[in-house]
């Protein structure tokens, strides 16, 4: 593998206390400057930022939700970020700090600026360490967690692998705490639903837990990229997942062999940005879901909800209301309303632009 994101959870790095672990932290940096001087791209995904803020500042009086995020990040990331500097320093390599939002991502153009960013980066020896910008993220445009955005670095900049480092060896085949639950060692891309086997849980200091992470590993894995679950506390972790000799405890989500192009995997992962709905028939789904390859035409289409532009994410629904996908539509809703069911018209969504679930 020449090219890894590592997302590290806020359980990895932060002490019961919330403080953070500083020998933890820096072991995992000592790895990544194994692997960055064997000729491995690093970028990391790091959280941390509002747990060490938390542990550095007492608040004297209540704050919102939103608030105390916000306060804690913009104080726990400086703290955060200047540690890497430090640490990183001292072997002679050089960190960057990208913070970004959910809102980042729903642009194309926005997309490809943080791409090309990173793309710099990485060619100059400069490890990217990326964050959610808590300071200025609010409900209802954050991300899910760190491992959502871990999923769209990954998928933007065509990792070989994302591994995802927990404070668990990966997912167990029932409930972890029973001496008799294992860990499943490999997931094909196409496998069935695991909710039966994930605890719905969340993290300790973070805001996800591994239902959210066996969903974005499923995910990236369908776009042909390996994905791999293990636990960040394990002494050496890094350099073990890589190995190919290692027998350490953790889930990989195998890659899917089918191609998927930088376009389809930005369309993939923008469900959150769409701007409405297309409903259609269900002779419409069976052709969408056939063997061969196609668009979206507005013969199959049979109702338009929400107001969007052309170029602006829409999700695809069934004739059962069910989602089966997202694409970037050629017409605006007005437009589209108005040549409902006609033949012999560009497509709504053309097959190039579309991401099937």
């Amino acid at each position: 593998m020449k090219r890894i994101a590592v997302k590290i959870g806020s359980n990895v790095l932060a002490r019961r206390d919330g403080t953070l672990d500083i020998t933890r932290m820096s072991a995992l940096v000592d790895q990544v400057t194994e692997l960055h001087r064997s000729g491995v791209e690093v970028v990391l995904i790091s959280s941390g930022a509002v747990a060490s803020g938390r542990s550095e500042i007492k608040v004297g009086k209540k704050l919102d939700p939103v608030s105390a995020r916000q306060l804690y990040s913009a104080v726990g990331q400086a703290k955060l970020i200047n540690r890497y500097y430090e640490l990183f320093r001292d072997h002679g390599i050089r960190c960057g700090q990208v913070l970004t939002t959910k809102e980042n991502f729903s642009s194309r153009t926005h997309y490809l600026n943080q791409k090309n960013c990173m793309e710099v980066m990485l060619a100059n020896k400069v490890i990217p360490i990326v964050n959610e910008n808590d300071t200025i993220s609010v409900t209802e445009l954050m991300f899910t967690d760190n491992d959502e955005l871990s999923g769209l670095i990954a998928t933007m900049m065509g990792m070989d692998a994302l591994i995802i480092l927990s404070n668990v060896d990966g997912i167990y085949d029932g409930d972890p705490n029973d001496p008799q639950s294992v860990v499943i060692k490999e997931i094909a891309a196409d496998h069935v639903d695991l909710n039966e086997y994930i605890q719905s849980d969340k993290s300790s200091f973070g805001r996800g837990g591994m239902l959210t992470k066996s969903r974005i590993a499923r995910k990236v894995a369908k776009e042909g990229i390996m994905v791999i679950i293990a636990n960040g506390k394990t002494d050496n972790i890094l350099p073990q997942l890589l190995s190919k000799k290692s027998q350490i405890a953790c889930t990989r989500f195998l890659p899917s062999e089918k191609p998927v192009s930088s376009v389809k995997k930005w369309i993939a992962h923008s469900e959150g940005f769409a701007k409405g709905e297309v409903h259609i028939n269900k002779c419409a789904v069976d052709v969408l879901t056939g063997p061969k390859a196609t668009s979206l035409l507005l013969v199959g289409v049979t109702e338009i909800v929400g107001d969007f532009e052309k170029g602006d994410i829409v999700r695809i629904i069934n004739d059962k209301g069910v989602q089966i996908g997202v694409g970037c539509a050629d017409y605006a809703s007005k437009e589209a309303i108005g040549l409902l069911g006609q033949r012999d018209l560009k497509p709504l969504v053309h097959y190039d632009y579309l991401y099937l679930d």
